[in-house]
């Protein structure tokens, strides 16, 4: 009976975790920000090459300042803030997060966006499912970052988070659908595997939120390896996406522009 009455109380603790308002909103956002990527499909609009680039620096400024302000940052103030200590303890669970993603891209067949496939037996999976895989893998650990980050119930870690990651999610999505268009997939396919990149996304939000509703002891080190793992996506995914159509320069002042962007975001928010 004691056992039952724990695990009840286990089950209640958790699910008051995951069901606070920041964390469903979060899900939602990371749900319909990448699914409205997807309308140019809908309405066939092109974008020019140089639109692309600055587009994707400034969501990638907008990322590194998400990460920096809503991840990092807050971790190093739940380890206990200045010290060498406790920035060490930041710094295991940051290349705990990146170290993680670089295992799981070495090992698992995957598809950079517009790089073609990479990994062991990549060929013998089918284009459109290597495609889900390739961007599940891309989008889950932003989801368990953005879950962590909504999990802890501060408005000040949770809205500029959400902004950050909603924000990038939109070209992201629209990346998705008309590189699936490009392949030969018909539209309809594209919105729908779109969206779906968007629901395991969501799905990381509930997984992130559910690990640090377990312990706060798990908090500041979700919020490290979730920055790491952040980290590791902006410099292996979305700056190299941003150098390949020759509008290098263009793309760093996007990136520049986020960053400040997200820094004064970040500022409005704890006000």
């Amino acid at each position: 009976m004691i056992d039952r009455r724990r695990s009840f109380r286990l089950f209640q603790i958790v699910l008051h975790g995951i069901l606070n308002n920041y964390v469903l909103l979060g899900a939602s956002v990371a749900f319909l920000s990448t699914s409205l990527g997807a309308l140019p499909v809908v309405f066939r609009v092109r974008f020019s090459a140089r639109l692309h680039d600055i587009t994707m620096g400034i969501c990638a400024g907008v990322m590194l300042g998400a990460t920096l302000f809503s991840l990092i940052l807050p971790a190093m103030d739940r380890f206990g803030g200045e010290g060498l200590h406790n920035a060490s303890l930041a710094v295991a669970g940051l290349l705990l997060g990146g170290g993680f993603l670089h295992v799981a891209n070495r090992f698992i067949p995957h598809q950079h966006f517009f790089r073609g496939a990479e990994g062991s037996n990549s060929e013998a999976i089918r284009r459109l499912w290597l495609f889900v895989f390739a961007v599940g893998i891309h989008n889950l650990p932003e989801g368990m970052a953005l879950g962590v980050g909504t999990g802890t119930g501060d408005e000040g870690i949770s809205l500029p988070l959400m902004t950050g990651i909603g924000f990038q999610n939109i070209p992201e999505g629209m990346i998705v659908a008309l590189a699936l268009v490009a392949e030969g997939f018909a539209a309809r396919t594209a919105i729908l595997v779109t969206m779906a990149t968007g629901l395991v996304e969501s799905l990381g939000v509930i997984l992130g939120a559910t690990a640090v509703a377990f312990s706060a002891a798990l908090l500041p080190w979700g919020l490290s390896a979730s920055g790491g793992a952040m980290l590791y996506i902006i410099s292996s995914e979305m700056i190299p996406e941003t150098q390949k159509n020759g509008f290098e320069h263009q793309a760093t002042a996007g990136l520049m522009v986020g960053f400040c962007l997200m820094m004064i975001l970040d500022n409005a928010f704890q006000a």
